[in-house]
């Protein structure tokens, strides 16, 4: 096939597949996958691997070299044989300059100079590179666009959650999914809880009926402060905020999107559902910058009227907890590596090949492989075994279930999920370039 052939099979795989989008996201819901099972009272064991199967090599480009990016171009070198780490793209000089050197120290990789990129349309000209696997770990307000313009060109995906920090970038999602999954592309999209063996296999003795169905949940990400970057001499508002992305709300969605999302998104993937409405709040107290608040408590419900409630908190000196809970009709778990009964008597723990048990007999040990390189390995196995793996819809679905419960904080109101997806709250200033940036800078305050 010559390369004219190759570009107008491309284009007319573009066509086909935005008409296909043009009919609409519909039934998100029950694309996640439910514990609700036909093979009640029997478990099945999954399977692991610990290195992808050997393959045609794979060219990985990364757009976003920050500490998660660079961390993940790690996570692809260890995945197997055949990796090469090809093209990278950044904003700042300094941040892909590190990131370079982090490759040639550790692994001796070098990346030419003709294959690096700076600047805001740096994404656009990696993609025009020979790259297999795009990586996109910028500040999660870019990952729509970037999302989009990588299914375009043809390209399997890395992203990092949240996938969005507003309605109108989640849909967008949506609707690349439906592209990718036309298009035959392979997307993990960072929540490393779905490729955690000890959650996997709790997962598996839930769908079997361990504990019955699920009536209730609660999850947590309550954890101290976390960083932030003060503006500096010279900077621009652009610059200033870049650096500073994770506490500003255009830019992360607030820590109940940017981070909570994590633990969201276990109780919507063990229960095969995301919920209709939120009640929420939430206040700022600590921040030194940005214009987030520092905690959310949401109650989340369901459409058959199950109740989660979901907490999250950045706030030195206070109780910390990062976990999901789930009850059942016959018991209850911690989804990640036990199921008790009602009266709290263990029924099963996860057995970890590594450590042993804490002093509150709850097993303490570790998965054998990081989820963080389970997901990659996962990743290159579902694209040289040309298996489907498509993870961009349910991230998507959570990713807007964050946003509902961030939404009813924000204002005081209850927050449908119809509202959400009909909303066309769009986040960040009209135009992206350094310098002044038009933003609102007044803190939600609810019931005004």
């Amino acid at each position: 096939m010559n390369q004219e052939q190759k570009t107008n099979n491309r284009r007319n795989f573009i066509k086909e597949a935005a008409a296909f989008t043009a009919l609409g996201v519909l039934g998100t819901g029950a694309i996640l996958q439910s514990c609700s099972s036909d093979n009640k009272g029997r478990v099945t064991k999954p399977t692991f691997l610990d290195k992808a199967p050997d393959g045609r090599t794979l060219k990985i480009g990364l757009v976003g070299c920050g500490g998660r990016g660079t961390g993940a171009l790690f996570n692809f070198l260890g995945s197997g044989s055949g990796i090469e780490i090809a093209a990278l793209a950044d904003v700042f000089q300094d941040k892909l300059g590190h990131c370079r050197n982090q490759l040639r120290e550790r692994e001796g990789v070098e990346v030419s100079d003709s294959n690096c990129f700076i600047g805001f349309d740096a994404y656009k000209r990696l993609l025009e590179t020979d790259v297999d696997v795009v990586i996109l770990a910028t500040p999660p307000y870019f990952r729509p666009e970037h999302f989009d313009a990588t299914v375009r060109a043809n390209k399997h995906v890395f992203m990092e959650k949240p996938l969005a920090v507003d309605p109108v970038g989640a849909r967008m999602v949506l609707a690349s999914a439906r592209m990718a999954d036309a298009a035959g592309l392979k997307i993990v999209t960072g929540t490393q809880r779905r490729h955690q063996r000890d959650y996997l296999t709790t997962l598996e003795h839930i769908k079997a009926g361990a504990i019955g169905d699920i009536v209730s949940a609660n999850c947590y990400w309550n954890q101290s402060a976390l960083w932030h970057v003060n503006r500096q001499p010279g900077w621009t508002d652009m610059e200033a905020m870049l650096r500073d992305w994770v506490n500003w709300n255009w830019l992360s969605g607030d820590h109940i999107v940017e981070q909570h999302m994590h633990n969201i998104d276990v109780i919507n993937w063990y229960k095969g559902a995301h919920p209709v409405k939120a009640v929420g709040m939430g206040a700022r107290h600590r921040r030194p910058t940005g214009d987030q608040y520092d905690f959310f408590s949401v109650d989340f419900v369901y459409e058959d009227g199950m109740h989660m409630h979901s907490m999250c908190r950045q706030i030195d000196g206070c109780s910390n907890n990062v976990s999901e809970f789930i009850m059942g009709t016959k018991g209850m778990s911690n989804c990640q590596n036990n199921v008790n009964d009602l009266d709290g008597n263990t029924i099963w723990n996860y057995k970890y090949a590594q450590d042993g048990f804490n002093d509150a007999g709850q097993p303490s040990g570790v998965v054998d492989i990081s989820p963080y390189d389970q997901e990659i390995i996962d990743l290159v196995t579902a694209i040289r075994n040309n298996t489907p793996l498509n993870e961009a819809t349910d991230c998507a679905i959570s990713t807007l279930t964050a946003i509902m419960g961030r939404m009813s904080a924000y204002t005081g109101r209850e927050v449908t999920w119809d509202e959400v997806m009909s909303s066309n709250l769009k986040l960040g200033p009209s135009q992206i370039a350094m310098g002044d940036v038009e933003i609102p800078r007044n803190r939600p305050v609810p019931g005004s």
